[in-house]
């Protein structure tokens, strides 16, 4: 799971000119900028294909809350969740420790935020949500190192094949292009990524 912030809507002042003998195809470097959405997405990493994705103005607490809620929706009878992020302060907020304790049906004193127990600090909140024995596990990736998961290498996809060459009139088109792109993929793309790295030690 991550975000990917700050994607643009595009739409160039000039039509593209096509390819000809000898030339390449051209485009027109001026645009008229629409703004930004955000996309939150969710990448299976066992069938390789996007289970959920969202795509908003925002990445605040709540939304992302909201994503994690719509991924759960997606298989009610799942028994164990993995979820595997990065180090970011609402990947561990005080609303996903609550969602992991009414979950778990857990009838405690979950604390205040940034006063006591489990809600004190991000620290503590960190802890509970990566417990193992609890149904949705959090996984967070260490520091500078985002390329662990594996939405990453999903998100390179995402640009290569639609947003750098794409042409956009409105944050809504591109919005509607985003998930239509992501039911295409799912549907004519989706494999497991096949790791190359071994986890050999660096030779020093």
């Amino acid at each position: 799971m991550d975000e990917m912030t700050g994607i643009q809507a595009l739409e160039r002042q000039a039509p593209d000119k096509p390819m000809r003998p000898g030339k390449r195809e051209r485009r027109e470097f001026e645009y008229i900028r629409h703004g930004t959405q955000t996309l939150i997405a969710s990448f299976d990493v066992a069938q390789g294909r996007v289970v959920e994705a969202t795509v908003g103005a925002r990445r605040t607490e709540v939304d992302y809350l909201n994503h994690v809620q719509q991924l759960l929706a997606t298989d009610p009878k799942a028994i164990k969740w993995h979820l595997v992020m990065d180090c970011l302060n609402t990947h561990q907020s005080a609303s996903l420790v609550r969602l992991v304790a009414q979950t778990e049906g857990l009838d405690v004193d979950l604390g205040l935020k940034g006063q006591s127990g489990i809600l004190q600090s991000q620290q503590t909140r960190s802890d509970f949500l990566r417990d193992p024995s609890h149904k949705i596990v959090f996984h967070f990736t260490p520091k500078h190192c985002s390329w662990l998961n594996q939405i990453e290498l999903w998100f390179g996809i995402l640009v290569r094949k639609l947003l750098r060459r794409g042409n956009f009139v409105s944050q809504a088109q591109l919005k509607t292009r985003i998930l239509e792109f992501v039911a295409y993929f799912n549907r004519t793309m989706a494999k497991p990524f096949r790791w190359t790295y071994e986890g050999k030690a660096l030779k020093q």
